[in-house]
């Protein structure tokens, strides 16, 4: 079995290639992708070629950990059924090219355990459920405080802060420098960071992943506050140590999602609590991939780019 993928063979060498599958065991499913969302964090260091050594690394490479699309093929023990619409993590089913992390593909082998069904009508932005449950993750974790400062309103900058509002907590300030970026907040204020006069936050999240701004962020926190770094840093973290010991300032890091989080998230999409819309701005047919991902990593206007599988052979 075959399929069209994007591929990474090496920094910023990037195309869609022919490439085989492995065979579907009785746990797995076959997955027709219609839509991939390309991550700005990690796939932009694997394109850049700016990624720290990280597990299962190397060329060539398939990227990609947001796909949506409907199930063509079932085994006997996946739990699902042929039709179903459904979510993909990302999948580590090809025979000449690394899954790392897999996903964007028009076709998709995967143990059914990963795969997570979704509403068909959630079409495109189906595909964010993965970054919507990390956002849920960064706020729900261990010994956390929801954000009263978020830091950058790109697309987990504006989930954390939708979650938030969400969760009945008084709504946070958002710092964006971008003023193109301003617009699109939904019951909460976005704001240019010399423009806040505050100095007493208790919790501040870091959607920017950049490490350069932690001295700054440490001089905004109250007392005993707490600094989450829920962005993906390759510079150093570095501050100097007497503000943060008058602070006594806290440091957390929160990883990707959990399952418990990516259940938790669907409902609150399928409940009307959390919304999506508005966060998809660009879309591509997959044939585009390679100015696709150039514009995503390069267009600060771009929040998400959604590759479109769909049509494509």
């Amino acid at each position: 079995m075959h399929t069209a993928a994007v591929i990474l063979e090496g920094p910023r060498a990037l195309s869609v290639a022919d490439t085989r599958l492995t065979a579907p065991g009785p746990e797995d499913v076959v997955v027709d992708v219609a839509w991939s969302g390309i991550s700005t964090g990690t796939e932009k260091l694997f394109w850049s070629g700016e990624m720290p050594p990280f597990p299962g690394m190397g060329y060539p490479l398939v990227p990609g950990y947001e796909s949506a699309g409907d199930v063509v093929e079932a085994g006997p023990d996946s739990g699902l059924s042929v039709g179903d619409r459904v979510f993909v993590p990302g999948a580590s089913c090809y025979t000449d090219a690394r899954g790392l992390f897999g996903g964007a593909a028009r076709r998709l082998v995967t143990p059914g355990r990963r795969a997570v069904r979704i509403d068909p009508g959630m079409g495109a932005e189906g595909a964010l459920l993965a970054l919507a449950a990390t956002a849920r993750h960064a706020i729900a974790g261990l010994r956390t405080a929801v954000p009263e400062l978020i830091v950058g309103h790109g697309t987990l900058g504006r989930l954390l802060a939708r979650l938030t509002v969400a969760a009945g907590a008084a709504p946070p300030t958002v710092w964006e420098i971008d003023p193109d970026r301003r617009g699109g907040a939904q019951g909460y204020e976005v704001v240019a960071p010399q423009d806040d006069p505050r100095r007493d936050y208790a919790a501040i999240y870091d959607a920017s992943g950049r490490a350069d701004l932690l001295p700054e962020l440490i001089g905004r926190l109250q007392k005993g506050g707490e600094i989450t770094l829920a962005g993906f840093y390759t510079d150093p973290i570095s501050f100097a140590f007497p503000p943060a010991f008058m602070k006594e300032a806290r440091l957390r890091v929160a990883a990707e999602w959990a399952p418990d989080d990516m259940v938790a998230t669907r409902a609150l999409i399928e409940a009307g609590a959390l919304s999506l819309a508005g966060l998809v701005t660009h879309t591509r047919p997959a044939a585009q991939a390679p100015d696709a991902y150039a514009t995503a990593f390069g267009d600060p206007a771009c929040l998400k780019m959604i590759l479109d599988w769909e049509g494509h052979a």
